[in-house]
């Protein structure tokens, strides 16, 4: 399949068809125009990672099988490709089964597109998308963030764990547990090779969505100033006990290796990760959370029912909602 791909017209045209009718159907999806939203705010309407990774219905249509074959011929590249097995077999079988594919597929240089990635807002801003007569609001709150290759990474998204990493985090105790606002409430720090980016989201009640936003908002505002002592035992217990679960099947092996891999970590980083949450305190919470999860500087996008929620989104602080058509 690697060396001899089949060019199929008549399947390409139905995945195109298929595409096509899912992107339409999209449309239609508030977490999906939220989602689409916030993107095109933290990387910027020109940048890549702002479009969804399927494309538009005008690019999907424009696509052609020539150009599917020239990106065969310019990017599928052992040079770049990693070979990850987890299972009951000894290495030799494993060169002797794959030595074939070694030697008629050849290397060839792929250079990569450089990604510039904008920096955080100045300040926060909410950003509305309207639908009409909607009896939800999607909330989306997020901005640039670290990539899984800065040392800082894993010491930021264990400081997000209480927040909203969790079940039992912050955000899904309040929103869920206590104001019955939603089904789930949670944030996260994802880490990509060459960036990264903060993430809070929540589908809520239309008539609570005000008080919703107001909430992510004072909220992380308050993991600024206060975190008890009960937060890191709480992550600390959650982590470490989690670990023990984390690698028992074969394709959570192959996960562990792929990211060792793919972001260039040590053969130990699960037990460096294991050291830094033993070792975790309130201050070094603190001091994480106010560097690399501060609401000032954030999108806050809202999908919903304009007519009944944009002029009183105006009382969260974060000045007059913008309306994005």
């Amino acid at each position: 399949m690697l060396l001899e791909p089949r060019w199929d017209e008549e399947q390409f045209a139905l995945a195109k068809s298929r595409i096509i009718n899912t992107l339409k159907r999209n449309q239609a999806s508030p977490d999906y125009l939220a989602s689409t939203t916030l993107n095109k705010l933290i990387f910027g309407d020109n940048n890549i990672l702002a479009i969804e990774a399927s494309g538009t219905e005008t690019s999907v249509n424009s696509i052609s099988i020539e150009d599917l074959k020239n990106f065969y011929n310019k990017y599928f590249s052992p040079s770049i490709t990693k070979l990850l097995i987890a299972g009951d077999v000894d290495q030799k079988r494993v060169e002797t089964a794959f030595a074939g594919l070694t030697q008629k597929w050849k290397p060839k240089e792929v250079v990569f597109p450089v990604l510039k990635i904008p920096a955080a807002p100045a300040k926060s801003a909410i950003y509305f998308v309207d639908v009409p007569g909607a009896k939800q609001s999607v909330i989306a709150i997020g901005g640039p963030s670290l990539p899984r290759t800065n040392p800082d990474y894993y010491p930021a998204f264990v400081a997000n764990y209480k927040l909203g990493g969790s079940f039992n985090g912050i955000f899904n105790l309040i929103l869920r547990e206590e104001k019955g606002f939603t089904y789930g409430a949670r944030s996260s720090i994802t880490g990509l090779k060459n960036y990264g980016y903060f993430n809070a989201s929540s589908r809520v009640r239309t008539n609570s969505t005000l008080e919703s936003v107001t909430i992510f908002k004072a909220e992380m505002e308050k993991y600024h100033k206060t975190i008890p002592q009960e937060y890191i035992d709480f992550t600390k217990d959650a982590l470490v006990k989690g670990n023990a679960l984390r690698f028992e099947t074969l394709g959570s092996l192959l996960g562990m290796l792929s990211t060792m891999t793919s972001y260039g970590l040590s053969i130990d980083y699960i037990k460096q990760e294991e050291a830094f949450v033993k070792g975790l305190t309130v201050e070094k919470t603190l001091e994480l959370a106010n560097k690399y999860i501060d609401p000032s500087k954030m999108y806050y996008v809202v999908v919903g029912d304009a007519k009944t929620q944009l002029k009183g989104l105006e009382k969260v602080g974060l000045g007059k909602p913008i309306l994005v058509k």
